[in-house]
């Protein structure tokens, strides 16, 4: 799994399962008997990768003003797909239900609301924004990382400062967010298994 993680973080889900058994040392009939699919390894892979968003999550909730902790929130977790090309994939991967990395999700999900009802509260925030906003900004974030990192890599800290500015209170009225599920459809779209 280590070997997994390095090589998803380096190249993207998309790698070879050769190139990831050959970096663990052992044939790819036993990465094949371990994990017998790729979505097998790669949900065993981001279990791990996953705990940095719901820590950056975490560390966003411990700060005593949520609209600070929020603003510190959309950097990190725009910078995390910067330095990990799997942690970019993650995002657009759907996995079942019943797994680790959805169970993980779901757990940022609910903190996440929390962070967000807490900074609108303090008047930090936009009283429109939801979760759904979040997911969407990443899916974007995901995408300027792609498009830059081989000519401008740190594009995306004008791009995180452009959301944190947009999250901010006192903009206009925004058209109605997408729904958790139509996110989830859209994600299981984009890879195949919907």
């Amino acid at each position: 799994m280590s070997a997994a993680a390095e090589v998803f973080a380096e190249r993207g889900v998309g790698v070879p399962l050769e190139e990831i058994a050959r970096r663990a040392g052992v044939g790819v009939a036993t990465l094949y008997r371990r994990f017998p699919t790729r979505a097998d390894l790669a949900e065993a892979a981001f279990e791990r990768s996953m705990s940095q968003y719901t820590e950056a999550v975490d560390r966003a909730l411990a700060n005593p003003r949520a609209g600070d902790g929020f603003r510190q929130l959309i950097f990190e977790v725009c910078e995390l797909p910067a330095r990990d090309a799997g942690l970019r994939d993650l995002l657009t991967t759907a996995f079942p239900a019943t797994s680790a990395v959805e169970q993980r999700t779901a757990e940022a999900v609910e903190k996440l609301k929390v962070l967000i009802g807490r900074a609108q509260a303090e008047g930090a925030i936009r009283p429109d924004v939801v979760v759904a906003d979040v997911v969407v900004m990443l899916l974007a974030n995901s995408g300027v990382v792609a498009a830059t990192a081989a000519a401008a890599p740190d594009a995306w800290r004008r791009f995180a400062a452009l959301m944190v500015d947009a999250f901010r209170a006192g903009g206009g009225p925004l058209p109605p967010s997408p729904d958790e599920q139509q996110l989830r459809r859209s994600v299981a779209l984009l890879t195949g298994s919907g």
